[in-house]
């Protein structure tokens, strides 16, 4: 599923404004052995023990539930290791949506099940669980996983390996040596040079280079990624592309022989205690473009697992290396705010902060896991705002950086 990013070129000025004062009140957190690992639940502080203003985030807090903003489900906020603020939201998404539940068009192109995003039985929440959709963090959470087996040693192919090495070249269209040249770090950086551009299109178009609309129609979404006419050369360009991390569930299980939902479930989500449920197209690929479901406290795992380098509970889940790679800047995206031009990392969106990079897994609808690496700081949303593309970010952002008055400190001697 796509991510609209409009609000990172509107709200350039007001991100920047604000991301200055917190990078000024900051030192560069790293971590330390004394870490409380949230395996269980994560350890609750207040957010003056770790140096925020409570009201500036009680005020933001307000607005939300007043409807001020978009339809947001929840809000958390993680900083030194400990969730120092939380608030929820409830929404009537069965009366809310229930026009368009009924009415076919690219968000219901079958009307019932799983890939209709107005079915509450499935959005936001899986089947009236906690488990709140992240439609394209799912890609930035494949990237951890491909980072995990190459870890271990189970995905022991170069990223620079041709992906058509994992197909029967006769059931593959549009072949030719441009093609043969797309590698798996092409399909990390979204720099494979297929006709997939999903950004600058409404949820409702059916152009054709509104690309998921019509994989996500699709019977079987990796044939419909790997026969994609290419339209330049791979490495080329950054190209916001769904199907090229639909490709990424194809190649890992011809890879590593191992299902890639299965094989997160054993050595990412149980070592981090993170429950899960991930959709599978109607072939039975893993949806791993945008199907993944967790609760909003187990996404910031993930970014608190990055803040460590990789490490858990004194074992190295994803290498460092792997970490490093994944939020440096591999390619330039045609975005740019007052700040600078933003970039790509292997499946992250990093934001120019005064020099730095924060890092962002970002989907649509709402959700957003922010990472801001030298304050400690992880900031969760989900919501499903779907009609609008999300939660108004360029609006929120500014009302909550400004809550960071000191740097990340848990208050002991």
């Amino acid at each position: 599923m796509k991510k609209t990013v409009g609000w990172f070129i509107l709200s350039g000025a007001l991100f920047l404004l604000a991301a200055a004062s917190l990078l000024a009140v900051g030192q560069a957190a790293s971590p330390t052995s004394a870490v409380i690992w949230p395996t269980k639940n994560w350890p609750k502080g207040t957010p003056a023990k770790v140096g925020l203003d409570e009201e500036t985030l009680k005020n933001l807090d307000a607005d939300i539930a007043n409807g001020k903003y978009a339809l947001t489900d929840s809000f958390r906020v993680f900083r030194c290791g400990m969730e120092v603020f939380a608030a929820q939201y409830k929404h009537d998404y069965g009366q809310i949506y229930a026009k368009e539940a009924k009415t076919k068009g690219p968000l219901n192109a079958r009307l019932v099940g799983r890939y209709n995003y107005f079915d509450t039985e499935w959005h936001p929440y899986y089947h009236a669980t906690d488990l709140h959709t992240m439609q394209s963090v799912s890609k930035t959470i494949t990237s951890v996983i491909l980072g995990v087996a190459i870890t271990r040693g189970d995905f022991k192919a170069s990223l620079k390996t041709p992906v058509l090495k994992y197909f029967d070249l006769a059931k593959v269209k549009n072949v030719d040596d441009r093609k043969r040249h797309i590698t798996v770090e092409n399909l990390l950086t979204m720099t494979s040079g297929m006709n997939s551009e999903e950004l600058f299109y409404p949820e409702s178009s059916d152009s054709p280079e509104n690309d998921f609309v019509h994989m996500e129609a699709s019977d079987d979404w990796v044939q419909y990624a790997i026969d994609e006419p290419i339209v330049e050369e791979p490495g080329r360009n950054f190209t916001y592309s769904s199907a090229d991390t639909e490709l990424l569930a194809y190649v890992f299980q011809k890879e590593t022989g191992q299902d890639i939902d299965t094989y997160a479930e054993k050595y990412l989500f149980t070592p981090l205690g993170i429950k899960h449920y991930w959709k599978r197209d109607y072939a039975g690929n893993v949806d791993t473009e945008g199907g993944l479901y967790l609760n909003d406290e187990d996404l910031a795992k993930l970014g608190f697992l990055y803040l460590n380098n990789g490490l858990w509970e004194g074992k190295q889940i994803v290498s460092e290396d792997w970490v490093k790679q994944s939020v440096a800047p591999q390619v330039p995206m045609p975005y740019t705010v007052e700040g600078g031009r933003l970039y790509y990392g292997f499946s992250w969106w990093l934001i120019p902060l005064e020099g730095e990079y924060a890092w962002m897994a970002t989907g649509f609808g709402g959700q957003e896991l922010m990472v801001f690496p030298r304050q400690n700081l992880i900031v969760v949303f989900t919501g499903w705002d779907v009609l609008n593309g999300g939660t108004d970010i360029n609006l929120l952002l500014p009302r909550l950086l400004p809550a960071v008055k000191a740097a990340c400190s848990t208050g002991k001697k």
